[in-house]
């Protein structure tokens, strides 16, 4: 498939899902739940003040963090209009939520000091444009906090090579999921600087990466 091709799919698949993403009616959707601690455990290792939400969805991880830091400003961006409609209609204090592409984030350079994106890294047809991306709008010394799916090489291969293909077939966006060397290398391409990788529970990838001071 071309990279619009992956992009309509999503669309139609978190236009549906919109109305159910945060509901007991969520379904596959539910699991996403098991990233937000570790996101959450990830920021409180350092202050921020602006912070970019990556594929937000209806916003549940900034639902969250305006809970627990009330006075910070967040933004939220999402490919989905009826995402951002959603994420809207919360009329959370201190946020921005705007539609738009992860791998050309509309923002000016030096925008954030820290950028999130939980399970929505695997949706992304060119990888390397979202770090280039994400490099543009961070603050120097800002970071990009990435959880997504992963696994072993071999259970990798199938999954990208079997389970994604089948997935495509039944209305999922998913393009592939991606091990520690990738990630290093869209990071290194892109200027950015990893400096955690991890495999944790339910097949998760945490990454953290971080802008250089100059």
């Amino acid at each position: 498939m071309t990279a619009q091709e992956y992009k309509d799919l999503s669309i139609k698949e978190f236009t549906r899902a919109a109305k159910v993403y945060e509901t007991d009616r969520a379904g596959i959707y539910k699991m996403c739940k098991k990233d937000y601690p570790d996101i959450l455990a990830e920021l409180e290792k350092e202050p921020f003040n602006d912070l970019l939400d990556c594929g937000c969805g209806t916003a549940p991880v900034i639902t969250l963090l305006t809970e627990k830091y009330p006075k910070k400003h967040y933004t939220g961006i999402d490919l989905t209009p009826e995402m951002i409609k959603a994420a809207k209609a919360k009329k959370l204090d201190n946020t921005v939520f705007v539609l738009g592409d992860c791998e050309n984030l509309p923002f000016e350079e030096n925008s954030f000091d820290t950028v999130i994106c939980s399970q929505s890294f695997h949706h992304y047809p060119n990888p390397q444009n979202f770090f280039n991306s994400v490099y543009k709008v961070l603050k120097p010394n800002g970071r990009l906090i990435l959880r997504d799916m992963t696994a072993s090489d071999p259970v990798r291969w199938f999954i990208n090579m079997v389970e994604l293909p089948i997935a495509n077939l039944t209305g999922h966006g998913d393009v592939k999921i991606y091990g520690k060397k990738d990630v290093k290398g869209f990071c290194n391409n892109s200027g950015l600087k990893m400096e955690l990788f991890e495999q944790r529970g339910f097949f998760r990838m945490h990454c953290v990466a971080r802008k250089p001071l100059k």
